[in-house]
C-alpha cells in the first residue's frame, strides 16, 4: 500500500513530496522525474510563469545509485522565485520592507471559483493569501513528480500510461478517431494542445486564440489510458476498494477538475441497455469483449483491457477581465484580485491526471500483489495471471465482430 504526501506553498521555498511503500529495485533517475515536470509546463495558452519556474528537483531519500531502496522516497522541488518572496512567505514573523509591501498586500477581494472565500471562513483568516498559496495548482508539480515514480514502478510490470487532450471548449476530437498508445507520447508532447488528432488540434489552437482575444479562459477534457493491466485490480466487496471509485477520487482531487468518467461514462447513460454493455465472445485468444464501452473496469475491478478514464477541467477561474466579488475589508462590491494566469491549462491537466492515475494504479497493484522488492511483486503478478483458469482467460483487445467471429 502506498502513502503519498505533499507539502509546501506556491511561493514558498520548495514543494516536498513523499512516497512510502514503493518496493526496492525500481530504476529511478532524477532526470526522468525532471522530464515529467517539464511536460507539466507544456501546452498552448500557458502563462508567463511556466517560462521562469525551473522546478529544481532533488531526490532527498529512498534512492541509491539509480534504484529505489524500499524506504520512503523524498523529493524536493525548489522554487526559483523564492528570493522575491522571502519576506512575504517567511515562516518567521517579519516586518515587510517597502520593496515587499506591494507583493505582500492583504488580499481581501476573494476570487470567484477559487478556494479563497471558503478557505478564509474555514481557517479564520481575514485575507486570502494563506489559502491561495496552498490551494494553487502549483502543488500539482509535487504530484507529477510522484507520478513519475509510480510510472517507473508500473513500467517494471509491463503497465504503461498515456494521456491526451480530447476537447478544448466546444472543440472535440471525433468519436471514431484513433487513440494514442504509450509509444505516441513524444508526438503528443510535440503537439501544441497534446492532441492526437492534427485537424482537431488546429481548431483547438484557434479556440485558444479566440479566447485570449476576448480576455477569457477556456477548459476542456483529458483522457488517460493505461495499457497492460491484469484483470482483478480493485474489488467489488466494499465501496472504498472499487478501482473506478479510487480513480474518480484521485482525478477529482486535481485543482479545477469538475467531472470524471470511466469509459464512455455519461454517453452510456443516453443508451439503451442493449447498446450500453460489452458483450463477451469466445475467440482463439480466450474470452473477448465485443466493444470497449466500460473503459476497462467492471464491478469496481480492472478487466485486463485498456483502462480509459476522462477528467473535465473547468475554465481557469482567474479571468483577465476580473470577475465581480466583495471586498471583505470594506463590505463593498469590487473586482477580484488578478494573479498571473493561463488562458488554457488543459494539456497540463492531462499530465497531472496521468500522474494521479499512475499513483492510484501503483497503489492497487501493491494492494493485490505486495512485495518488498519489484522482483517479488513481478513474481506474484505472474503467478496470479498464470493461475487464472484456462476457461476464464480473457483477451486484452476487443474482438473485431466483423472479422474475428467470421473466421
Amino acid at each position: 500500500m502506498l502513502r503519498v504526501l505533499t507539502a509546501g506553498e506556491s511561493h514558498g521555498p520548495e514543494l516536498i513530496a513523499v512516497m512510502e511503500g514503493l518496493p526496492s529495485g525500481v530504476p529511478l533517475l532524477a532526470e526522468d522525474i525532471q522530464a515529467d515536470l517539464q511536460r507539466r509546463k507544456l501546452g498552448y495558452g500557458r502563462g508567463s510563469r511556466m517560462k521562469f519556474e525551473q522546478d529544481e528537483l532533488t531526490i532527498s531519500g529512498g534512492v541509491r545509485h539509480g534504484l529505489t531502496l524500499g524506504s520512503p522516497i523524498a523529493l524536493r522541488i525548489g522554487n526559483t522565485e523564492w528570493p522575491k518572496w522571502t519576506e512575504v512567505m517567511n515562516p518567521a514573523p517579519v516586518e515587510l520592507t517597502e520593496k515587499s509591501r506591494g507583493r505582500g498586500a492583504a488580499l481581501t477581494r476573494p476570487r470567484p471559483g477559487h478556494a479563497d472565500l471558503v478557505g478564509m471562513q474555514k481557517y479564520d483568516f481575514d485575507e486570502a493569501r494563506p489559502i491561495l498559496e496552498r490551494a494553487s495548482a502549483r502543488e500539482t508539480a509535487a504530484r507529477v513528480a510522484l507520478g513519475a515514480v509510480a510510472r517507473a514502478f508500473l513500467a517494471e510490470l509491463g503497465i504503461r500510461l498515456v494521456s491526451h487532450t480530447l476537447s478544448i471548449g466546444p472543440v472535440r476530437v471525433p468519436d471514431d478517431a484513433p487513440v494514442p498508445t504509450p509509444d505516441d507520447v513524444a508526438a503528443l508532447d510535440a503537439d501544441p494542445l497534446r492532441c492526437f488528432h492534427p485537424e482537431t488540434s488546429e481548431r483547438m489552437v484557434a479556440e485558444v486564440d479566440d479566447t485570449r482575444k476576448e480576455g477569457d479562459t477556456v477548459g476542456g477534457i483529458v483522457e488517460v489510458l493505461a495499457y497492460g493491466l491484469p484483470p482483478g485490480l480493485g474489488s467489488h466487496v466494499h465501496w472504498d476498494r472499487r478501482l473506478d471509485g479510487k480513480l474518480a477520487q484521485a482525478l477529482m482531487s486535481i485543482q479545477a477538475i469538475k467531472g470524471v468518467e470511466v469509459g464512455d461514462g455519461f454517453e452510456t447513460t443516453r443508451r439503451r441497455g442493449s447498446a450500453a454493455h460489452d458483450e463477451l465472445f469466445v475467440t482463439s485468444d480466450g474470452i473477448a469483449r465485443g466493444s470497449d464501452r466500460a473503459g476497462g473496469t467492471e464491478g469496481g475491478m480492472s478487466t485486463g483491457t485498456v483502462l480509459r478514464v476522462r477528467a473535465g477541467m473547468k475554465p481557469i477561474a482567474t479571468v483577465p477581465h476580473a470577475l465581480r466579488t466583495v471586498d471583505v475589508a470594506t463590505g463593498e462590491t469590487a473586482a477580484a484580485h488578478h494573479q498571473r494566469s493561463d488562458v488554457c491549462a488543459v494539456p497540463a491537466a492531462g499530465v497531472v491526471a496521468e500522474a494521479m492515475v499512475a499513483i492510484t494504479l501503483a497503489d492497487v497493484v501493491l494492494e493485490k500483489f505486495g512485495g518488498d522488492s519489484v522482483k517479488e511483486t513481478r513474481r506474484n503478478l505472474t503467478a496470479y495471471v498464470d493461475g487464472i483458469a484456462e476457461s476464464l482467460r480473457t483477451s486484452a483487445q476487443p474482438v473485431d465482430l466483423a472479422h474475428d467471429l467470421a473466421l
